[in-house]
């Protein structure tokens, strides 16, 4: 059985400010959130609100979001920025930061753009390291969702994280970005063995819950589980319907994955 963690910046959100969106998750039966950026929450009401609930936080965003669009600006607000996340995530209990890439520099090829990127997350890696925190690279669609983003192709960011080479650094698989793509999970699941540090889940087409577009989420749940990811799946999905509502189909569906 997956642990599913839904995410509190599109789910729950009738339940008010971050910290009552964790407490109407726990009433609902999670034990796990996981969230976009933390530089806009009240970060000491939220851990809490966790502690209080006992739910785990699963991700975060890096922010600002990482962009390396030209050669001559400096990482110091990505930097900045993820200094300060880190120390959020330590003071949450959330094990993981999430990057994206950015739409890379014009006019250069892709190789040399993701080998850029990799110096850029090396670096990242280094600034980091004992903080306990892991930096996942997120590949991301460019056919509805991120025109323009470098990473949209999962073979991508794979490629990224072998040359980071780091325990400390991963990919965040995301099956409706790879399936928007055109992938297939099996085999970008199969290359990325050993990197996969998180999953996030919505369906397609459309991006609404587990049960909303074509998917066979028994299928899909499936084929995750054959390629040996036992972690948590984030519910990263705009609903159709009432929170409580949209997470029943996914509930039943990972309860016997």
């Amino acid at each position: 059985m997956y642990q599913l963690s839904p995410n509190i910046d599109i789910l729950f959100t009738e339940a008010g400010e971050h910290p009552e969106r964790v407490r109407a998750a726990a009433a609902a039966g999670f034990d796990a959130v996981e969230m976009w950026g933390t530089s806009a929450v009240d970060v000491g009401a939220l851990a809490a609100a966790l502690e209080e609930t006992g739910v785990s936080l699963t991700s975060v965003l890096a922010e600002p979001r990482t962009n390396f669009a030209l050669p001559w600006e400096t990482m110091d607000a990505f930097h900045e920025g993820l200094d300060s996340g880190v120390a959020n995530a330590q003071r949450l209990g959330c094990p993981r930061i999430v990057l994206g890439s950015g739409v890379g520099f014009p006019g250069q090829k892709r190789s040399q753009n993701l080998d850029r990127l990799a110096e850029i997350f090396s670096e990242a890696v280094r600034r980091t390291e004992g903080s306990g925190v892991k930096l996942i690279l997120e590949p991301v669609n460019t056919r509805v969702d991120h025109p323009g983003a470098l990473t949209d192709r999962t073979i991508d960011a794979v490629a990224v994280a072998r040359a980071v080479d780091s325990d400390s650094f991963g990919i965040l698989y995301d099956m409706y970005h790879s399936i928007t793509m055109g992938e297939d999970p099996a085999v970008e699941l199969a290359n990325a063995a050993g990197l996969v540090d998180y999953v996030q889940i919505a369906d397609v087409p459309g991006r609404g819950e587990p049960g909303s577009g074509s998917l066979d989420w028994a299928a899909q749940l499936a084929v995750l589980r054959a390629s040996g990811y036992t972690g948590p799946l984030g519910l990263e999905y705009f609903p159709t319907i009432s929170s409580a509502e949209s997470v029943k189909h996914i509930r039943e569906v990972a309860a016997s994955a």
